[in-house]
C-alpha cells in the first residue's frame, strides 16, 4: 500500500515504554531523537524523567543525538540539560541530509541506529527515507502549533491503515500489535 512509506516500524505510546535494553541487545548503537512531544511537550525543559533516560542510555552504551527542526536555542538548551546528548538543529526533517549528519556524528549507521519520533511525516518518513529503523510514540501534549495539527488530521488516516494492518494474522498465523 501506498501508505507504508509512512509506516513506523514500531509504536509505542511513549518514548518512556520503550524497552532500550532489548534494543542494546539487537544490536542498536546509535539513538536519534526528536524532542518536542517525543521527550517533553512542545517547547518544554527537560524534566527529571527526560534526563534519568539519557543518563540510562548513557549507561547502557547508547550514542544520543537530538535530530529538531527547531532552532539552535531550543535544541543546543535541552541538550545541555539532559547531559550524554549531542544535537542537530535545524535538521530539515524529513530530507535524509540531517538523519546522515546525525549518524556520522554518531559514528554509527543505518544498521545500528533508531529514530524515535512523534510525527509520521516528518520524523518517521524522514527516517524511512534514510533507511533506518524508526519508531514512532504517542505525542505528550496535544497543544501545538496550527501546522502541526493539521498535520495530525493526516496522520490519524495514516494511522488507521498502519493499525489495521497490525491486527492482521501474519500468514504464519500470528496476532498483529493492537492499537493503543
Amino acid at each position: 500500500m501506498i501508505l507504508d512509506i509512512f509506516y513506523p516500524d514500531q509504536y509505542y505510546n511513549s518514548t518512556y515504554d520503550i524497552d532500550f535494553k532489548k534494543l542494546y541487545d539487537e544490536g542498536a548503537r546509535g539513538l536519534i531523537f526528536d524532542i518536542d512531544n517525543t521527550l517533553v511537550p512542545h517547547g518544554a525543559h527537560a524534566d527529571r524523567r527526560a534526563e534519568e533516560l539519557f543518563s540510562r542510555l548513557n549507561g547502557l552504551g547508547f550514542r544520543c543525538m537530538l535530530l529538531s527542526n527547531n532552532r539552535e536555542r531550543r535544541v543546543s538548551s535541552f541538550a545541555l540539560e539532559v547531559r550524554f546528548t549531542d544535537y542537530i538543529y535545524k535538521a530539515d526533517k524529513p530530507m535524509r541530509s540531517g538523519y546522515i549528519r546525525a549518524m556520522e556524528k554518531l559514528g554509527t549507521d543505518r544498521g545500528n541506529t533508531v529514530f524515535i519520533g512523534d510525527q509520521l511525516f516528518t520524523d518517521i518518513w524522514g527516517a524511512k527515507r534514510t533507511g533506518i529503523r524508526s519508531i514512532l510514540v504517542g505525542q505528550i501534549d496535544k497543544k501545538e502549533e496550527i501546522q502541526i495539527v493539521l498535520k495530525r488530521l493526516l496522520e490519524k488516516v495514516v494511522l488507521y491503515f498502519y493499525f489495521k494492518s497490525k491486527l492482521k494474522p501474519s500468514p504464519r498465523g500470528e496476532g498483529g500489535t493492537a492499537k493503543p
